[in-house]
């Protein structure tokens, strides 16, 4: 997944709004969302490479999503970032899925990531390049990609053009789903979808081996109920269906 708008506590309905597209190989198999049982139990789509997932939420309100960062430093990778989102979900909160990665990239080397955690009383962006930083989110719209987050962009070395293109499409998206007066986080997740597919924004990829593979729209009230619409495809000519009675 490589865009990812976070609405964190901007509306009092749900603390935890997000719209987000996965971009993948396009021949990489996976699988729409499903409930994985334990505890806590969670509900998010399956690479069924690796087995890990990239976005998702866990039953007890914890929400947590995962790009891959672009870095010039040279990372092993021994472990899916997948699997890590994984044992993030599993935890209660915010403040557990915090010491669950810092634990975790001391075990393994992944290759790199940003990771965000948010639940209804706060929200965390991991970024990990070989070293680990935790940037704390205020109350607001975040929009996460591969080169960086809100304003903290990053331009590697090995592809500074296209990390330029995506810097000023996240600026983008920041412009267009700007929170709106008396606006519902129903009414954000609708433009948000339509903005996900829009070409001239540029989040919306095609490409022959390589593109926007899905979309997520997720709403997490403060009380745990959860509104998830997935589209199987790219937002641009895919239809979001509503997870939650599947699940």
């Amino acid at each position: 997944m490589c865009t990812l708008a976070l609405a964190f506590q901007v509306f009092p309905d749900a603390p935890v709004v997000v719209a987000a597209n996965r971009d993948e190989l396009l021949d990489r198999p996976s699988t729409p969302p499903e409930r994985q049982d334990g505890s806590p139990a969670i509900i998010a789509p399956r690479d069924e490479e690796a087995g890990g997932t990239w976005i998702g939420y866990n039953d007890q309100g914890l929400f947590a999503a995962i790009t891959n960062r672009w870095t010039d430093t040279d990372l092993a990778g021994e472990r899916s970032r997948g699997l890590l989102m994984l044992d993030v979900l599993r935890q209660p909160d915010v403040d557990t899925a915090a010491a669950t990665v810092e634990t975790a990239v001391t075990r393994d080397e992944y290759e790199g990531f940003y990771l965000v955690a948010a639940d209804a009383a706060s929200a965390v962006v991991f970024e990990w390049d070989g070293e680990l930083q935790v940037s704390s989110l205020d109350p607001g719209l975040h929009v996460v990609m591969n080169t960086g987050f809100d304003d903290r962009f990053r331009h590697p070395a090995h592809r500074p053009e296209a990390a330029k293109r995506q810097a000023d499409s996240a600026r983008l998206v920041r412009e267009r789903l700007g929170p709106r007066a008396d606006e519902t986080a129903p009414d954000w997740l609708n433009r948000a979808g339509e903005v996900l597919g829009d070409h001239d924004v540029g989040v919306c990829v095609h490409g022959d081996v390589y593109g926007t593979r899905s979309s997520s729209l997720i709403a997490i009230s403060a009380d745990g109920e959860v509104t998830y619409r997935f589209a199987d495809g790219p937002p641009c000519r895919t239809s979001f269906e509503s997870i939650n009675e599947q699940v």
